[in-house]
């Protein structure tokens, strides 16, 4: 047991691999291929940089002497300068040449946006793997009828696959939104102390043109196309806001779903999985406490507020850069992506195992479909001849009357046995019955589901086929 606090989005929630995406390992790895990059692109357009050094600096960029880094930044105070120190200790030939007219957020941003794509990737895997279970599941469901809500009042009929769809519906939007952020994220690039490019157009005798292509060699050197055209010292802190938004906006879609199945959990309708020896609670055995809904909804809860915070850094950056956003970014950047990964883990879990229970569902149709019916019945009845004033005076009567059974003395619905003994009317039970016929009432629920999956699920797991299979894996 530890005796220092340790925060629960590694130790209970995340997955392994976002937790080592925002590891110090893969941050100080990355800073070295940065710098190798630069070198790189340095001597190939014929700075006195020497194959030998790049080759040395090659050979040390994943075996980081880090007691060394530690040990230097106790002394200076600065996490890039411990770090070219301790990677000069190693690269003695390199030493003089690395990070060679950079600056601090040469390294710093443009690692941070490299985690952040990494990471977006993550995050776009795991969707499109919801958005497929999801699928199997509203297709399998598709034809099964089940009350609609409005105001969490009953409405006319859905079935449980159409309401599956607007799960999906939801996380297509969130998918769209992180594949946008992905596509638009570029690296700081190469730009110098306040983005002016001034030490690197000196190390080129003002040649522009070199001071240009070195930019772009480091871009692509590092899986970029693009980098942003004018900065200050760092890459816009507006992209946090962007990142953090579109993770939000999954959080939301999570969170909406999460507040479903709660309350079809309650109605006894459906279920989240369940395991054999789960314990719902300490005191009252007997209960199914939606747990995985629950963590589900109170980590997009912590998530939904942390935009807000980036977009108060973006704000409050002075001129070409402020220091104060540093201990921030450290902070929101890494725990919104753990956040959202455990939330689309318990998510992948959730729609793995999800329970129906078709009998309750009918149930819960029969006690208000009557109610529902009764513009059909009415309807029915005048075209074999009934007075529509008349009828529509009784079926108001045992309506009123059939209510107050139900929510006076507890009682079952009794409209369809009143109405079928009226003979005015003209109805027997069975005719009735058959008019009761929830699939009657579910519109075209059926097709749509068959339509969406069709035009707008299929070709998203067909463009994701190889990130398919993941399965959601709990801690705890």
């Amino acid at each position: 047991m530890k005796e220092v606090y340790e925060n629960p989005l590694i130790t209970r929630y995340s997955s392994r691999e976002m937790a080592e995406n925002f590891s110090d390992d893969k941050k100080f790895k990355t800073w070295r291929r940065l710098w190798i990059a630069l070198a790189e692109g340095e001597a190939q357009l014929g700075l006195p940089i020497t194959q030998e050094q790049i080759d040395e600096l090659i050979k040390y960029k994943d075996d980081i002497n880090y007691e060394d880094a530690q040990k230097r930044e106790k002394e200076v105070r600065h996490d890039v300068m411990s770090h070219v120190y301790a990677y000069g200790l190693q690269c003695k030939k390199a030493k003089p040449i690395i990070h060679l007219g950079a600056t601090s957020c040469y390294v710093g941003d443009n690692a941070d946006i490299i985690i952040m794509r990494d990471a977006l990737l993550i995050i776009q895997k795991k969707l499109v793997n919801v958005i497929y279970n999801l699928s199997k599941f509203a297709k399998e469901y598709k034809d099964t009828p089940a009350l609609g809500f409005t105001h969490y009042q009953p409405a006319q009929l859905t079935t449980v696959g159409k309401r599956a769809c607007l799960w999906i519906q939801d996380l297509i939007m969130d998918l769209e939104e992180i594949n946008h952020v992905i596509g638009k994220l570029r690296l700081r690039g190469v730009k110098g102390t306040t983005g002016t490019q001034a030490s690197f157009l000196t190390l080129f005798d003002n040649d522009h043109e070199k001071v240009k292509k070195l930019e772009q060699i480091v871009c692509e050197k590092m899986g970029f196309k693009s980098f942003y055209a004018v900065t200050g010292q760092t890459y816009p802190r507006k992209v946090d806001s962007l990142v953090l938004n579109a993770l939000a906006l999954s959080a939301s879609s999570a969170y909406k779903f999460s507040n479903d199945l709660r309350l079809l959990q309650n109605l006894k309708e459906m279920e989240e999985p369940f395991e054999k020896n789960q314990i719902g609670s300490s005191a009252m055995a007997y209960k199914r406490n939606p747990m995985r809904s629950e963590r589900m909804a109170a980590l997009a809860r912590f998530l939904l507020f942390l935009p807000q915070n980036a977009l108060v850094t973006a704000s409050t950056q002075w001129f070409e850069r402020t220091l104060d956003d540093s201990a921030n970014k450290r902070l929101t950047v890494p725990q919104a992506f753990l956040c959202l990964d455990a939330i689309l883990n318990i998510y992948l879990n959730i729609s793995e195992g999800m329970v129906v229970y078709k009998k309750t569902i009918n149930k819960h149709i029969m006690e208000e479909l009557p109610f529902m019916a009764t513009e059909t019945i009415l309807m029915e009845a005048v075209k074999k001849g009934g007075d529509r004033q008349e009828l529509h005076e009784k079926i108001r009567s045992y309506s009123m009357e059939a209510s107050h059974r139900i929510k006076a003395e507890g009682k079952g619905n009794n409209l369809i046995e009143n109405i079928a003994a009226d003979s005015s009317f003209g109805f027997t039970k069975k005719a009735l019955d058959s008019i009761l016929d929830p699939v009657n009432f579910i519109g075209r629920s059926s097709e749509q589901v068959d339509d969406f999956i069709s035009t707008d699920v299929a070709p998203i797991l067909a463009e994701y086929k190889n990130s398919l299979g993941i399965k959601g894996v709990l801690n705890v």
